[in-house]
C-alpha cells in the first residue's frame, strides 16, 4: 500500500505527523493502514454547521487536488441510545444495514461487557464473488483507509470507521441469490454502545463523510447535521407490533423430513466407506405470515430469549435481510488478542434441574459427541498454526443455551502485526462444525445433499475496524427474510454413530430459536 499522505492544501508533512492550518493532524501507523490520518480529540464537530464546514473545507480541497474522493470519519460520545432503536428509526429497505449484539444473561437492553453496534447507509461498498473474496475484502479495507481520516473521539472503544462484512457460505452465488458471496461496506452512520462489567458504558455515533471534488459542503454539512440532531432526539423504545402473528404462521419444510434423515443415512454409509469422517446437513423450512414480518422487532425478539448469543442482521439494500441467534463465535481480535471456540457437540436442555444435569453429564461423557468435537478443535489448531499462531486452549465446558446445551472449548492466540483479521477469517471458514472433514470433501457433498441455497447460513458475518480490532459470529440458527416470506435454516454434524431421527430432532429443536422469536 502507498505511504502518500493525504493532506489538506496548505499543510506540511513533519516525520512525527502532519500539520494543518485548520487543524493539526497526527499520523498514526497502523499494520493495516499506513496513511489513514487521525485527528487529536475533537468532541464538539456537531455543536454547530460553520465549525464543521470549516473542518471538512480542506479534505474537499484535497479530493481536488487529488481528484481522488476524501472520507473523513467522525466519531462523538453521546449519551446512551438503544442502537436497535436507532436501526429502527433509520433503516431504509433499499439501503445496506448492518446489527451486531453480544451480551451476557441479565441484561435487558444493554451488553454487559459486550457491545451492540447498528450501521446504516454505505458511504463505499464492494460486492465480490470467487475463492479470492476475502482478500478482495481485506484489499478494500485498506484501500478505503488510506484516504480516510479518523477524528472525534477517536480514542475511545468503537470509535472510528468499521466495515461491516457478509459472506456467503460457498465461495460463489448465483446471479439472482438474495446476498453476493461478500459484501463489505463502510456506512454512513453508525451506533455502538459497549459496556464493562464494572458498569461503565459508553455509546458512540459514528459518521462517514465522503467528499469527492464535486461535493456541495454546504449540502453535505446541512445533511450531517440534520441527521445528526434526529439521532440526538432519539429518546423512545422500540416500537413493537400491535398484533402477535406467531400463531398465524404458516409453516411448510422445504424439503421433507425423509428427505433429511434419507440425506443422514446415505452420509452415515460414506462415513463407513471412509469418504469423509463428518458432514454438517441443512434443513430449512419456509414460513409465510399474513402481514409482513418486523425485522428489528425479531431482533429484539432473539436478544430476549438468547441473551448470550450473537444476535445479527444484515440487509441487502432490496428489502431482504438475513437475521441469526447464533452461539457460535468464529474469531475476534482486539489489540493483537485473537480469541475462537471450538463448539461442536450438542444436546437439548432437561426440563427438571436433574434431567437438565443428566443431559449435561451425558453430553461431556458421548463418545460420538466428544469425537465431533475434538475435529473442530484440530481443524482449528492447524488453520491458526499455518498462520504462524500458537494457540493456546481452555478447558472443555458446557456453553447452556435456554434450548440446547454444547460442548466449546475456548481458543486463544497472540496475532503479529503482520495478520489481518480477515486473513484468519479466510482460513477458519467453513470449520468441520458448519460444513464437515475433509473440508473439501465434505462441502462437495453438501451440494450433493442439500437441494436449497445456504446463502448467508452458518457463513462469517461480522466487522473490522480500523485498527484491525474485530468480531465474526457464524451465522447458524438463522432466517432469511423477505416481506410476508421467511425460511429459516439449521444444520446438524454428521458422525459415525448418528441417528437420523436424533439428528432431524436436534435441527428442529434449533429451528425453535428462530419461530419463537419472528415478529
Amino acid at each position: 500500500m502507498s505511504e502518500s499522505r493525504s493532506r489538506p492544501s496548505g499543510a506540511r508533512s513533519q516525520k512525527s505527523g502532519v500539520r494543518s492550518q485548520f487543524h493539526p493532524l497526527t499520523l498514526l501507523l497502523y499494520p493495516y493502514s499506513l496513511s489513514m490520518t487521525v485527528t487529536p480529540r475533537r468532541t464538539h464537530l456537531f455543536q454547530n454547521r460553520r465549525e464543521l464546514h470549516q473542518f471538512l473545507r480542506p479534505y474537499k480541497q484535497v479530493a481536488q487536488e487529488k481528484k481522488q474522493s476524501q472520507i473523513v470519519s467522525i466519531s462523538v460520545e453521546v449519551n446512551a441510545i438503544d442502537p436497535l432503536v436507532f436501526l429502527q428509526a433509520f433503516a431504509k429497505a433499499n439501503q445496506l444495514s448492518f446489527y451486531i449484539e453480544k451480551r451476557e444473561f441479565g441484561q435487558e437492553i444493554y451488553p454487559e461487557n459486550g457491545i451492540a453496534i447498528a450501521a446504516i447507509g454505505a458511504v463505499s461498498q464492494l460486492t465480490v464473488s470467487g475463492e479470492t473474496r476475502f482478500a478482495a475484502a481485506k484489499q478494500f479495507v485498506q484501500s478505503t483507509l488510506a484516504k480516510t481520516t479518523v477524528c472525534g473521539n477517536a480514542h475511545l472503544p468503537l470509535a472510528g470507521p468499521h466495515f461491516f462484512c457478509s459472506f456467503t457460505f460457498f465461495e460463489h452465488s448465483e446471479p439472482q441469490s438474495s446476498f453476493p458471496a461478500a459484501t463489505v461496506f463502510l456506512p454512513q452512520w453508525q451506533v455502538a454502545c459497549d459496556q464493562q462489567s464494572h458498569g461503565e458504558q459508553r455509546c458512540l455515533v459514528v459518521a462517514n463523510v465522503m467528499l469527492h471534488a464535486t461535493t456541495k459542503l454546504e449540502t453535505t454539512v446541512d445533511e450531517l447535521y440534520q441527521t445528526w440532531e434526529k439521532i440526538q432526539s432519539i429518546h423512545h423504545t422500540l416500537l413493537m407490533p400491535a398484533i402477535d402473528q406467531r400463531e398465524l404462521l404458516k409453516v411448510c419444510d422445504v424439503v421433507a423430513t425423509q428427505h433429511f434423515k434419507q440425506s443422514v443415512r446415505s452420509a452415515l454409509a460414506s462415513i463407513q466407506q471412509e469418504t469423509f469422517n463428518k458432514i454438517v446437513l441443512a434443513h430449512a423450512v419456509d414460513v409465510v405470515s399474513p402481514l409482513p414480518f418486523d425485522r428489528v422487532a425479531s431482533l429484539h425478539k432473539l436478544r430476549q430469549l438468547y441473551p448470550g448469543c450473537y444476535v445479527v442482521s444484515t440487509s441487502n439494500g432490496r428489502g431482504q435481510q438475513f437475521i441469526s441467534a447464533s452461539p457460535e463465535r468464529l474469531v475476534s481480535l482486539r489489540n493483537g488478542h485473537l480469541e475462537t471456540d471450538a463448539l461442536a457437540g450438542s444436546a437439548p436442555r432437561g426440563q427438571t434441574t436433574c434431567d437438565d444435569a443428566r443431559l449435561a453429564n451425558r453430553l461431556l461423557t458421548s463418545a460420538k459427541e466428544l469425537h465431533e468435537h475434538r475435529v473442530v478443535s484440530q481443524f482449528i489448531h492447524q488453520q491458526l498454526a499455518q498462520l504462524g499462531l500458537k494457540p493456546q486452549y481452555s478447558p472443555l465446558r458446557l456453553l447452556q443455551l435456554s434450548n440446547i446445551q454444547h460442548l466449546q472449548t475456548p481458543i486463544c492466540a497472540a496475532v503479529t502485526p503482520g495478520i489481518h483479521l480477515l486473513d484468519v477469517v479466510a482460513a477458519l471458514h467453513p470449520t468441520p462444525a458448519v460444513a464437515g472433514m475433509p473440508r473439501e470433501i465434505a462441502c462437495h457433498q453438501i451440494r450433493h445433499y442439500e437441494t436449497f441455497e445456504r446463502l448467508l447460513y452458518a457463513a462469517p458475518i461480522g466487522w473490522v475496524d480500523h485498527n484491525g480490532n474485530g468480531e465474526f459470529a457464524v451465522g447458524i440458527r438463522s432466517a432469511l427474510i423477505d416481506g410476508r416470506r421467511a425460511r429459516l435454516y439449521a444444520g446438524a454434524g454428521i458422525v459415525a454413530g448418528s441417528d437420523p431421527d436424533r439428528e432431524l430432532a436436534e435441527v428442529q429443536l434449533k429451528l425453535q430459536a428462530l419461530l419463537q422469536a419472528l415478529v
